[in-house]
């Protein structure tokens, strides 16, 4: 089965803005295959404000991220493949998805997440905050966790 990876990106983002909201992406700048400019890359990630007003011509594809965006006046075409996407997210509140960088392209993640209703059924609150960190972030194989937003 094909990767839900772009799938789940291009929802989340039109979730985002149709929420008025900053879509914020992540890339995983250690992926050799991103064309991203290397002297903005913190901690081997690299941040993009990706809304309609910061970048151009944004494209997801099932193999790709690609835009173009300006960095001290100088435009840049930014690429990445869909596998080196770390998260997409909101940047008002943190909601969004994020992913695990050494996640096998073409895997099918939807298996690998627990759906809510599940959680809550099985376990007590007590062992999913032990299961997701603190934080509520993650999930304990590092696999998309999705966020429940009312």
């Amino acid at each position: 089965m094909i990767s839900n990876r772009p799938y789940l990106l291009r929802a989340f983002h039109q979730w985002i803005v149709d929420s008025q909201c900053t879509p914020i992406l992540v890339i995983d700048a250690n992926n050799p295959f991103s064309k991203i400019p290397k002297e903005y890359v913190e901690s081997n990630e690299i941040v993009f404000n990706i809304s309609e007003g910061a970048i151009r011509d944004l494209k997801i594809t099932n193999q790709l991220i690609e835009f173009k965006a300006s960095f001290s006046g100088v435009v840049h075409l930014i690429s990445a493949p869909i596998k080196a996407v770390l998260a997409v997210y909101a940047e008002e509140n943190g909601e969004g998805i994020f992913f695990d960088a050494e996640e096998d392209e073409g895997s099918d993640m939807v298996g690998n997440v627990t759906p809510f209703s599940e959680v809550y059924s099985s376990t007590s609150e007590n062992q999913v905050a032990d299961q997701t960190g603190a934080s509520g972030s993650q999930s304990v194989k590092g696999k998309p966790f999705l966020k429940l937003v009312e």
